[in-house]
């Protein structure tokens, strides 16, 4: 949907809010708009405009609207009578709903969660209480299931009366008689299904399926491999808790990219548009401040080296080409093992795979590089140094050397820095970028000063 056409459906709707028409030709009219566009519109409504909304609306339509509010939810609920916020948690996808009263400060929380039905409020505080890193706390209860001993007419009155409720039916869940995981089967092969065949005929035993308490890191790739609309999610003793959505995966993934992104660059969470500097500061001092302590490493290496610099100063010139290409490198090789390990089935001869691969790779580009360094370098010297021919060959020669080198250690560094966090049980993207950088920098100048005071200095004498 083009930005122009979202504009003027969310200008219309403010306009349809504001007619002065009755609650019933308003709600007819807003019929026509998706809730996420409802959404959007919510924060240039004035208070008595969204009560007034509330009261016009269904109670599960308001629940798919807050659904799509990103910040100040609670602005809109807190403004409503506390029974009606109860109803528009209660409509919510159990999933949402946790997330929101997790999330939350309201003080008006335990109201809300009073005002709910007892089975409702025991589902939330349920799925609530999974740690955030679970699958179960990104699962939702939106789901229609059967028993294995139907009929097929009676597993199509079953779905018809819990679909009133659950509008996720695409696919059934069935359940044996003694309540366990037995399957599942689409609502295609339901509907195409004869009066006189048996449920068990078209039910999928092997379905796949998750357990509540898995890590999301664990799972992630069996929900992406299958790419199911839906997906169980049962207890250890499988019984079926709820369901995992695409739409679900969709969103883990997404946490999972944004927080990998994050650390990637350094940061200790990430970041959004609107949050306080105060916030930001503290996510970031903690790896500036480690940083910082790698930095002063480097420079002082660098010191240890000021007898070359003295003899040759031409080459601190070039230092600066050797620490991007090493950091490159090595972010390069970090990036690619990050992506491998997110597969928890990687095997170990394949990470030894990985290893020689980046090896081979780093010590290819820095050939050709090391190469390309030499000509030009050496003919720079040469034309605009002034410098004599065999000087200008020897400084290039050990640059394309140092190059070579560097980028083929940095290779292995970014490859074997996250494999050792991941060894250990720290998350692989904790190995960031600026970190990897700043390590790659150490290498380069120890590569490069090493080589210019063994090549230039020692052997032929400069």
């Amino acid at each position: 949907m083009e930005t122009s056409n979202v504009m003027k459906y969310q200008q219309e709707i403010l306009d349809i809010i504001r007619s002065g028409g009755s609650g019933a030709e308003i709600r007819d009219r807003l019929d026509d708009y998706h809730e996420k566009d409802i959404a959007e519109i919510l924060p240039q409504l004035t208070t008595k405009e969204w009560l007034d909304l509330s009261t016009w609306l269904e109670i599960s339509r308001l629940a798919d609207i807050i659904e799509y509010v990103d910040d100040d939810a609670e602005r809109y609920l807190e403004a409503l009578p506390d029974e009606t916020a109860a109803q528009i948690l209660s409509a919510m996808e159990a999933d949402d709903a946790v997330d929101f009263l997790k999330n939350t400060d309201s003080d008006r929380k335990d109201s809300w969660l009073a005002h709910m039905n007892v089975d409702r409020r025991t589902t939330l505080i349920r799925l609530a209480a999974f740690e955030e890193d679970t699958i179960g706390s990104h699962m939702t209860t939106n789901f229609v299931k059967v028993e294995i001993g139907m009929t097929i007419p009676q597993a199509m009155k079953t779905l018809v009366s819990q679909a009133a409720d659950h509008d996720n039916i695409s696919t059934i869940y069935v359940e044996s008689a003694e309540g366990t995981y037995a399957g599942a089967f689409s609502l295609k092969d339901l509907i195409v299904a004869r009066k006189t065949d048996s449920l068990a005929d078209i039910v999928v035993p092997a379905y796949p399926s998750v357990y509540a308490d898995e890590k999301i890191d664990d799972c992630l790739q069996v929900l992406e491999d299958y790419s199911e609309e839906s997906i169980p999610v049962l207890s250890r003793n499988n019984r079926i808790l709820g369901v995992i959505t695409a739409n679900d995966v969709v969103e883990v993934v997404d946490a999972q990219m944004s927080e990998d992104y994050a650390k990637l660059g350094g940061l200790t969470a990430e970041e959004d548009l609107n949050e306080p500097v105060s916030q930001s500061v503290r996510k970031r001092l903690p790896w500036l401040i480690l940083l910082l302590g790698l930095g002063l490493l480097v420079s002082s290496v660098v010191s240890m080296y000021e007898h070359v610099v003295a003899k040759l100063t031409i080459i601190m010139a070039f230092q600066s080409m050797i620490l991007d290409m090493s950091g490159n490198v090595g972010t390069q090789s970090l990036a690619v093992t990050i992506r491998v390990l997110m597969d928890e089935n990687v095997t170990k001869k394949e990470k030894n795979k990985l290893i020689r691969k980046e090896m081979q790779t780093g010590l290819l580009d820095g050939l050709i590089l090391g190469a390309v360094a030499v000509a030009g370098v050496g003919i720079y010297i040469f034309a605009s140094k002034g410098l004599p021919v065999r000087t200008a060959l020897s400084v290039s020669v050990c640059i394309g050397i140092s190059l070579a080198v560097a980028m083929l250690i940095s290779s292995l560094v970014g490859t074997v820095v996250p494999m050792f966090f991941k060894k250990i049980g720290v998350d692989p993207a904790v190995a960031s970028g600026p970190l990897i950088t700043t390590i790659t920098d150490l290498i380069g100048v120890v590569t490069y000063y090493s080589l210019a005071w063994i090549m230039l200095v020692k052997i032929l004498g400069m």
